[in-house]
C-alpha cells in the first residue's frame, strides 16, 4: 500500500496530478492533498477526481498506469 496525494496546484495544461510517496515530483510540490492509502493509483484518482479536482491525472513518472493525458 502507497500513500497518495493530488497537486493542489494545477499543471499548465489544467489538470492536477497524482503522486505517490517517493516520488521526485511529489518533493517538488508546495501544496497538496492527502487521498489515503491505496494499493495502485486508479482509486486514488478516482477519488481525487471525486472529492477534490474532477480533471485529476497520475503523474507520468510514479503513476504511470493511471496518467491519460
Amino acid at each position: 500500500m502507497d500513500n497518495y496525494y493530488v497537486n493542489d496546484n494545477a499543471q499548465s495544461t489544467g489538470e492536477h496530478e497524482v503522486h505517490k510517496d517517493g516520488c521526485y515530483w511529489l518533493s517538488q510540490v508546495s501544496s497538496k492533498s492527502y487521498l489515503g492509502s491505496y494499493a495502485s493509483c486508479g482509486p486514488a484518482v478516482a477519488r481525487a477526481k471525486i472529492y477534490h479536482y474532477s480533471n485529476s491525472d497520475g503523474c507520468a513518472t510514479c503513476c504511470p498506469l493511471c496518467h491519460t493525458k
